[in-house]
């Protein structure tokens, strides 16, 4: 009988040892993939030629594969905008024409060579900041009246800082920091954190999306200004640009898991596919609807956030990039994106507020539970079974 007790112990153990390897190895495949990643500031631009305006800049991101290329262009001339570029090349370069590029109205300026090699590009675009004044706390905009409504930020009159100071190209970030002229920003900013990933991994501060070697991140911040009413809220507007497949579609999915975002249980994900399909997904937005009212939130920091539903935008957006980068074959939708819900505190109780959205080619990066969180399943399901187990072979030896 003792020997039946030490084996059910053993297969126990056994149990919850391949547990943890088989969830380790379904949890790390993500982590073998890894690009190469280079940065550059102002790709081919000589100054002393050319020089820059006050507050323009263009960031370029290299992340090299075994047979592609992803190109990141981050460019704060005009609204500010992201970039993505995929070519089937390992020796795919950026060219920008920078008289043509600074004019803000020459299409063709800036190309990836040999433009062969480019299979998708998407553009993602922060035009407008939106502050309304929520007197009967509904956080529901689109119910209010024009009325409601202050003058909106336009994010293409802004002026930006200088890349250059904010670069890190040990960690491949970058923070772009703007303002507007009004007293509102005078110790103020909007600002978008640019982060670019060589491998699979998350961010240690909430909401710690999950991304892949083929995603990119911007947190965006707004922080410090002073709101125009003691009620005030804020949406953003947001618009994309693709050269083929519009972002045309949110899909929202659902998860048991909130491990990794606190209280969050759901994903948006803003994607391009062929027409009438579900699959592939050719490039997306990903975000977890939350924002944050303090820059190191705990639990009560947290505030829900919502998407209006994606709408085709007629005219290119006011950017200097995309102005540049597409022609007349480009599509162009929008959506807004609203912080806050009934009952929560309005913007000047912290004069903070952040987002974080995830950019990318392909399908997005998909949650699963943690290897410590399965671990915990496989105790949880195992020990009944153990104490079923050994309850029967002592009942067998009285």
């Amino acid at each position: 009988m003792a020997a039946d007790i030490m084996y059910t112990i053993h297969f126990y153990v056994l149990f919850v040892l391949l547990t943890v390897r088989c969830s380790s190895s379904f949890i790390g495949n993500g982590e073998n993939y890894r690009r190469n990643l280079s940065l550059e500031l102002n790709p081919g631009l000589n100054s002393s030629l050319t020089p820059l305006p006050p507050g323009v800049g263009l960031l370029h991101v290299r992340a090299l594969g075994k047979n592609n290329t992803l190109h990141y262009l981050l460019c704060s001339q005009g609204a500010p905008a992201l970039l993505l570029v995929h070519t089937n090349s390992t020796s795919s370069k950026v060219k920008v024409d920078w008289p043509a590029f600074l004019v803000q109205n020459t299409t063709g300026s800036l190309k990836l060579t040999p433009e062969s090699s480019v299979l998708y590009s998407n553009t993602l675009v922060f035009t407008r900041l939106w502050e309304y004044d929520d007197v009967n706390d509904t956080a529901a905009p689109e119910h209010l009246p024009p009325s409601s409504f202050f003058q909106p930020y336009e994010l293409q009159n802004f002026t930006w800082d200088d890349l250059n100071k904010t670069l890190d190209p040990m960690a491949y970030t970058a923070l772009l920091c703007g303002r507007d002229a009004s007293e509102s920003f005078s110790n103020g900013s909007l600002c978008l954190k640019f982060s670019a990933f060589d491998v699979e991994g998350r961010d240690q501060g909430w909401p710690s999306l999950l991304h892949n070697a083929n995603s990119s991140q911007l947190r965006v911040v707004l922080d410090g200004v002073v709101p125009r009413s003691n009620r005030s809220r804020f949406s953003l507007e947001l618009q994309v640009v693709g050269s083929t497949q519009a972002m045309s579609r949110v899909d929202v999915l659902r998860s048991i898991d909130d491990e990794y975002t606190p209280s969050i249980f759901k994903v948006s994900q803003w994607v391009s596919s062929p027409v009438n399909s579900t699959f592939p997904v050719l490039g997306y937005a990903q975000w977890k609807p939350v924002a944050y009212r303090r820059p190191s939130p705990v639990f009560e920091d947290a505030t829900p956030c919502r998407h209006s539903t994606p709408v085709p935008v007629a005219q290119l957006p006011p950017s200097g990039l995309v102005l540049a980068y597409y022609g007349g074959e480009s599509q162009t939708t929008g959506l807004n994106m609203t912080f806050s819900i009934t009952g929560d505190p309005f913007y000047n109780i912290t004069n903070y507020l952040s987002w974080t959205v995830l950019v990318g080619l392909g399908s997005p990066p998909v949650d699963s539970f943690s290897p410590l969180v399965l671990v915990i399943m496989a105790v949880g399901l195992g020990t009944p079974m153990l104490i079923i187990l050994l309850g029967g072979e002592l009942v067998k030896l009285k």
